[in-house]
Formats: structure tokens, C-alpha cells, sequence
């Protein structure tokens, strides 16, 4: 795997709406750009893609929980996403995304039941990205359903993806919609 740049963000919110929080929400996004080994060409076997997602799975939600400054086990949310340049397919995100890089992450996270939200695009430099996240032991707790838009203002060049992993401390500032609190879970099935 070769990393040109590794971002990380927290995003911290006091205020939303008219209404302050008692306490700030925050959301970390730990970006890897890398280079795409498959770029330009066709290949049958993205083995070494889902290779890359296994060691991205792993550092990426470390930084992203070191950044919020939790212990794995603390963390409420996760998601991931990529973007990958245009000389690249949206399989090569996939690829990443998909087969190895949740063991890891999940692993960082101290579990994590629920099936990781993701995105995936096409994109050239400066594209934006929405990474859904909820709730990482029960999908159905509306009030984690969110999402934190990344984007590496000189990436992803054409022979590049761009890989996001989020972790949240806590849902959405003043939830109010009802549904499966997070007190309320079984965390038999990952759903509720």
C-alpha cells in the first residue's frame, strides 16, 4: 500500500439550531489517499485492494478513535467511504470497503454488531463525500443516524482512492424522533 497523505478531523458541534448542548457531539473522519495499484487497467483479482482494506480497517479507526480521544469500546458510531479518482472503478472501492476492512475496524472499536454504512463514488480532487454512520451494536437506534461529509481539498488525483473511516462519541445533537433508544438494545442481531 502506498499513502501519499493521511487527514484526520474532529468536528465538534456546541450549537444546533437555536438550542445549545449540554454536552458537544463530535465526529472524527481519519482519511488515508492512496495510490491505486489498478488504475488504468482492468483486473479480475482486486486481492490485493482487499488486502489494503484490512490494514486501512485497522489504522484509520484507530486514529479516528485516538482523535476523539475514546477508548474503542466508548465509541457510538462508525461508517466508512471512498472515493476513488477516475482512472480507478467504483469496484476498487468496494474492493476496499467491503470483504476485510470491518473485521479491523470493529476490532478498534471494541465490537461493533450492526453491518458499517458506506459510500462510494467516483471523484476527481476536492470531491466531497457523505460517510453515513449509526449506531455500531444496533442499526435502528434513529437517533445515531448521521452522516460526516469528508473532503481532501488535493485528492484524489486519477491514479488514487481516497479511503474514510468516521467514528462518533454520540448520536445526533437533540435526537427527537423516536424509535429504539440506545439504552433499549438487545445487540442480538446488529438491528436492534
Amino acid at each position: 500500500m502506498e499513502i501519499r497523505k493521511i487527514v484526520t478531523v474532529v468536528e465538534e458541534t456546541h450549537k444546533d439550531g437555536v438550542k445549545a448542548l449540554d454536552k458537544a457531539t463530535r465526529k472524527a473522519a481519519a482519511v488515508a489517499v492512496i495510490k491505486n495499484p489498478f488504475a488504468g487497467q482492468y483486473a479480475e483479482d482486486l486481492t490485493e485492494l482487499m488486502e489494503v482494506g484490512e490494514q486501512l480497517g485497522e489504522l484509520l479507526a484507530a486514529r479516528a478513535v485516538q482523535a476523539l480521544g475514546l477508548s474503542g469500546g466508548e465509541a457510538h458510531s462508525y461508517g466508512k467511504g471512498a472515493i476513488v479518482g477516475e482512472q480507478g472503478e467504483l469496484e476498487h472501492a468496494a474492493a476496499i470497503l467491503h470483504p476485510r476492512l470491518g473485521k479491523p475496524f470493529r476490532e478498534q472499536l471494541g465490537g461493533g454488531k450492526a453491518i458499517i454504512p458506506s459510500a462510494k463514488k467516483m471523484g476527481g480532487i476536492g470531491t466531497a463525500l457523505d460517510v453515513p454512520v449509526h449506531y455500531k451494536d444496533a442499526a435502528f437506534v434513529r437517533t445515531h443516524y448521521d452522516a460526516m461529509e469528508v473532503r481532501v481539498p488535493d485528492a484524489p488525483h486519477a491514479d488514487e482512492i481516497l479511503v474514510a473511516l468516521v467514528v462518533t462519541d454520540s448520536g445526533r445533537p437533540h435526537p427527537r424522533i423516536g424509535g429504539l433508544q440506545r439504552e433499549e438494545i438487545k445487540g442480538e442481531d446488529g438491528l436492534r
